[in-house]
């Protein structure tokens, strides 16, 4: 149910029943030697696909260019300013909001799209912001297939689900584990704070943080993709149809 495949009668038609559509949100950006540039978009718009299936509503088109400067270094990456994608955010929000889709539900793939965008939320009504492995489920299965694998970027989770859609690189330098992160790694750039581009490609210089692209495989995609849509589609039933006091 993406809204750019619709037609206006139908969307008018939804609207005189339900107030609700997921927005994807995601990223242009490098994912690695073996990881595609749109991984967080596509990650993002399969998986509000899939709950959508499940719930019943619309999906908007995914936003996906948005603040990646620290990885300006690496080929293929577009950046805009995060003053800018706060502004595009809030008149995306506010445009759907205005056309009846009261109840928009984020959901994120990119790390450092959480802070300008809660910071807009906050000036708007019923806008819930969840990025895809929030999810207990989806935490559980990163957990038992990657371990401490996982990493920050290019991770083996979002690589696995682009896998299963459709397109699979060969791991070639990425068959070699990358560094693995400390504690004090990992709190220090959390929400990307990987600062400037040609530091961060220094210290990452196939561009993955700790994260072993090679273990990927499109039969964890699959599992991934569809605990993600069910938490999803819970969290998006929860905030349309609030419990009555």
């Amino acid at each position: 149910m993406r809204l750019d495949h619709a037609t206006w009668p139908e969307v008018e038609a939804y609207l005189a029943e339900h107030d609700g559509i997921i927005l994807p949100v995601g990223s242009t950006e490098q994912h690695g030697p073996m990881g595609l540039i749109g991984t967080d978009a596509t990650c993002a718009q399969a998986i509000a696909e899939a709950a959508a299936e499940i719930v019943a509503t619309f999906v908007a088109p995914t936003l996906a260019y948005t603040p990646a400067p620290f990885n300006t270094g690496f080929p293929g990456t577009v950046s805009i300013s995060e003053q800018l994608f706060a502004d595009l955010f809030a008149e995306i929000v506010s445009g759907l909001q205005a056309q009846g889709f009261r109840h928009v539900y984020v959901l994120n793939a990119h790390g450092a799209n959480l802070a300008p965008m809660r910071r807009v939320a906050r000036s708007l009504d019923t806008v819930h912001i969840r990025s895809w492995w929030e999810f207990d489920e989806v935490n559980a299965l990163r957990q038992s297939f990657f371990g401490q694998w996982e990493g920050m970027h290019a991770t083996p989770a979002e690589i696995s689900i682009t896998q299963f859609l459709g397109r699979r690189v060969a791991p070639g330098a990425a068959a070699t584990p990358p560094r693995l992160l400390t504690a004090e790694d990992i709190a220090s750039r959390a929400g990307d704070r990987h600062g400037p581009p040609d530091l961060h490609r220094r210290e990452f210089p196939d561009g993955r943080v700790g994260s072993h692209s090679a273990l990927a495989t499109p039969e964890y995609g699959a599992q991934l993709l569809q605990a993600a849509a069910r938490g999803v589609a819970a969290d998006y039933q929860a905030m349309v149809s609030p419990p009555r006091t």
